[in-house]
């Protein structure tokens, strides 16, 4: 087994079609925070989103003919299921039902504008 020092998880990426529309999403419906957003070389944008004090962010990057409306297996953890799911049915946004099953905390997956799937869960609920 080779030993590292891996320490945490940064970043994690998820394909958009559009880097603008992306990140008025993120920002305005989801309400996380703009870490980067800059030009890394010619033709390059890099965008980093984040929740309030997270230490692991989004890259929102551009798809460039890869595939969008992927399952990300991006879990964001919230302190109110019930309140964030009301709150993003209100605004629009692309949710499911919230889950409440015995044992699990309560949960529901939304969807992007690119329909990129992102669960959102509320731990020790």
């Amino acid at each position: 087994m080779t030993t590292t020092h891996l320490t945490d998880v940064h970043t994690v990426a998820v394909p958009v079609a559009d880097q603008d529309r992306a990140l008025a999403f993120y920002t305005g419906t989801l309400g996380l925070e703009v870490r980067m957003d800059g030009e890394l070389q010619e033709g390059f944008r890099w965008i980093e989103v984040a929740p309030a004090g997270a230490t692991t962010s989004l890259a929102l990057v551009r798809a460039d003919g890869q595939p969008t409306g992927v399952d990300t297996g991006i879990r964001l953890l919230t302190s109110d299921a019930a309140a964030d799911h009301e709150a993003l049915t209100a605004a629009g946004a692309d949710v499911d039902e919230l889950l409440r099953w015995d044992g699990v905390p309560p949960m529901f997956a939304l969807r992007d504008v690119d329909g990129n799937a992102l669960y959102v869960m509320q731990p020790g609920g």
